[in-house]
């Protein structure tokens, strides 16, 4: 069961963070190797526009938009905001030299692994709940009676999905921090 909760659950979340990181790292060694390091620093736009994208899933959630079958947007959120940091990581280790393209870079990692953390959790707990169910109606239960029997794994399901509660808090933060790099970077540019 052990073995088959870490191959499930555990392993899939470790593997996208360290793929996340150990493609930013090749990627970037090759920008070094073949002398590309100008296109580094312009990845910085495009993973920002595709992690901005990656925002239609929430905004159909709270009902900003209307459009969009929620599932979809969700696979959509999920694969847009990992490429999108991405290339913003690589941007970031071509060229970073201030303290708040660093906060910025923290904030959207940290951001990533709470909707990893999130995405795993909720799916686990989905899972769980249907099994457990499952296993009650092929005992013959009625309907009442599952729902007294799975009154706390009902309960517990509940909490899981309340872990926006965390989410959003750190995707305000990598927002803000993100926008202050942009602003700063603007401002300071040598335009000439």
């Amino acid at each position: 069961m052990k073995a088959r909760l870490v191959r499930r659950e555990v392993l899939p979340f470790i593997a996208s963070l360290a793929l996340l990181v150990l493609l930013a790292l090749a990627l970037d060694g090759l920008l070094h190797l073949l002398d590309l390091l100008w296109i580094g620093r312009w990845l910085g736009i495009p993973g920002t526009l595709l992690i901005i994208g990656s925002t239609a899933y929430s905004m159909r959630k709270r009902q900003l938009i209307h459009s969009g079958h929620p599932a979809t947007l969700l696979r959509w959120h999920e694969w847009l905001a990992w490429l999108g940091s991405l290339l913003v990581l690589v941007h970031a280790g071509v060229h970073f030299n201030a303290i708040l393209g660093w906060l910025a870079v923290w904030a959207m990692l940290i951001n990533v692994g709470s909707g990893l953390t999130g995405k795993f959790l909720l799916d686990r707990s989905r899972r769980r709940l249907e099994e457990a169910r499952q296993g009650l109606r092929a005992r013959g239960l009625s309907e009442t009676e599952l729902a007294d029997q799975l009154y706390w794994d009902s309960m517990t399901f509940d909490a899981v999905r309340q872990w926006r509660v965390v989410h959003f808090p750190i995707t305000l933060a990598f927002g803000v921090l993100g926008t202050a790099h942009i602003v700063a970077i603007a401002l300071f540019w040598g335009w000439q």
